[in-house]
């Protein structure tokens, strides 16, 4: 499915659709450049489900957790990690199955990741620049 959100507000709210239809044991891997919006969209899934804390990217944490309403969200940044060890000495495997993962720079790990995922890439539209182009895949919205 491919949309186009005209600005953030747009992109949060596509992210509330797909939100809608997530039961709380998925993968999200997240695909796109610096600045494209995967943060914007991660904090439209967890305002869908009533998070108390800010969304921000964990870029220097690794990982961020969210206590939602129904399920915890557990939000990597994959940015720095490059082998499985890494991969590994995040913890990312020991979350698998509690919770929403949502995973930035997927690009990185995907080699490590489970089959049966949710790809959204994100590509900011050259001609406009609040708009982005948004390729979701592995779910019906």
């Amino acid at each position: 499915m491919r949309v186009i959100t005209k600005n953030p507000h747009e992109t949060e709210a596509l992210a509330c659709r797909l939100a809608s239809r997530l039961k709380g044991d998925e993968i999200i891997a997240f695909y796109g450049d610096l600045g494209a919006g995967k943060t914007t969209f991660t904090r439209g899934i967890a305002k869908y489900f009533h998070t108390k804390e800010d969304v921000s990217s964990p870029t220097y944490a690794i990982a961020h957790e969210y206590e939602g309403d129904r399920f915890k969200i557990y939000h990597f940044d994959m940015y720095r990690i490059t082998s499985y060890e890494d991969l590994e000495s995040t913890g990312f495997f020991d979350y698998i199955g509690k919770g929403l993962i949502i995973i930035e720079w997927s690009e990185n790990v995907e080699q490590f990741l489970p089959e049966k995922i949710i790809t959204v890439d994100i590509k900011k539209n050259s001609d406009e620049e609040t708009q982005r182009i948004i390729d979701i895949e592995g779910i019906e919205i």
